[in-house]
């Protein structure tokens, strides 16, 4: 019984030795090291950054963080989306702050924000053959 036991640990062994490739870790490497450079504020789940504080006493103080997590705009698309709020759900005049937290929402909630895509979205599909259902 311990000799089959032997040759099934040595052949599990084995089998694990040969499927292991190397390209495979090399190709997922940065995106686990770039998850690992990213801070996430425990409360909001944004990422930290210097002017998280103020992004979060002028968002969250309507709304819920993940509004903000599931989407990826411009600035111009954040301006508009704050001229929105604005206009239709009396979110007050942001002042001197507007800027702090523009800067903020463009640099870690821009659509080509590397980081944020790898650590919350997958890459869009291109090229898809839809068949029709029976």
């Amino acid at each position: 019984m311990k000799f089959i036991t032997a040759i099934f640990f040595v052949g599990c062994v084995l089998v694990g030795l040969v499927s292991f490739r190397p390209s495979q870790l090399n190709r997922m490497a940065p995106i686990s090291a770039r998850a690992d450079t990213v801070k996430i504020d425990k409360e909001t789940g944004l990422i930290d950054d210097s002017n998280l504080m103020m992004v979060k006493s002028q968002c969250t103080a309507c709304h819920s963080s993940k509004l903000i997590l599931q989407h990826r705009f411009t600035r111009a698309g954040w301006v508009e989306r704050i001229r929105w709020m604005q206009k239709y759900h009396k979110l007050w005049d942001l002042g001197e702050s507007e800027k702090v937290v523009l800067d903020y929402l463009e640099k870690n909630y821009g659509p080509q924000t590397g980081e944020s895509r790898a650590a919350f979205r997958r890459a869009p599909l291109k090229k898809v053959e839809w068949y029709k259902l029976n």
